[in-house]
C-alpha cells in the first residue's frame, strides 16, 4: 500500500489540472504518470519539475531526438537499480 496519496486527475484543480493536461499532451499519453501525481501535493514543485523535464527531455534544439533521450533515461534507471 502506498504511503503517499496521489492526486488523481479527476481531483486536480487549478495549476495542477493545467500541468496534468500539458504532461499528457506533451508525452502523447492519456494518463498522468504516478510520479507527477505524488508531486501535485506541492503545485509549485510539480510545476518546477515539469518545466525542468520539458527543458531537458523535450527540447527540439538539441542534438538528440526524444526517443534517444528516453532510451538513455531507461538505461540509466536500469543501471542504477531503479525499481520504478
Amino acid at each position: 500500500m502506498a504511503s503517499i496519496k496521489m492526486i488523481d486527475e479527476d481531483k486536480a484543480t487549478g495549476k495542477v489540472k493545467k500541468i496534468y493536461s500539458e504532461i499528457k499532451e506533451s508525452l502523447g499519453i492519456d494518463f498522468v504518470p504516478n510520479m507527477y501525481k505524488i508531486m501535485a501535493h506541492k503545485p509549485d514543485y510539480l510545476e518546477t519539475t515539469w518545466n525542468k523535464t520539458k527543458a531537458i527531455m523535450h527540447d527540439k534544439k538539441g542534438k538528440l531526438d526524444n526517443l534517444t533521450k528516453e532510451i538513455i533515461a531507461v538505461a540509466v534507471s536500469a543501471t542504477m537499480g531503479c525499481e520504478y
